[in-house]
């Protein structure tokens, strides 16, 4: 068994639950059900693009497809969904990476707040609590 691939107890609990190699159409015989699967979960562990898929698992175009027809018609949704009231809480896992917004996406000004001479300038935070503050008080009386 290489890295990323299923083992023989973990094909066995989804194998029912993908769509029937043989569908009985004349062409080219289909590739198997497993390996394909084994292509999509290597992608999805090791991050890297379709093109980069290697060629033990078939072509990129091949397991690409599969994977779409499988989203498309929902056996990937019903393999999770199968899979997840399985799983217990103590394999849960939760990523930390952190992701930096662009400069420009705080929605800032350039040059920072503009003050009128030597006048403090009321923080629109400070005129939200004003306002807040304001609200509750005509609340009471």
């Amino acid at each position: 068994m290489r890295r990323y691939e299923l083992t023989d107890e973990e094909w066995n609990r989804i194998a029912s639950l993908l769509p029937p190699e043989n569908s009985g159409k004349q062409g080219c015989p289909q590739k198997c059900s497993r390996t394909i699967l084994h292509g999509i979960v290597w992608i999805a562990r090791s991050g890297v693009p379709w093109r980069d898929l290697p060629e033990r698992y078939g072509s990129w175009q091949t397991v690409y497809s599969r994977f779409r027809k499988w989203i498309e018609d929902g056996t990937l949704d019903n393999i999770f969904r199968v899979l997840s009231l399985e799983a217990e809480l103590t394999e849960l896992s939760i990523d930390a990476s952190i992701v930096k917004a662009h400069q420009h996406s705080a929605g800032a000004k350039k040059g920072g707040l503009q003050t009128k001479s030597d006048t403090a300038v009321v923080e629109p935070a400070q005129k939200s609590m004003q306002l807040q503050m304001h609200t509750v008080i005509r609340f009471i009386l």
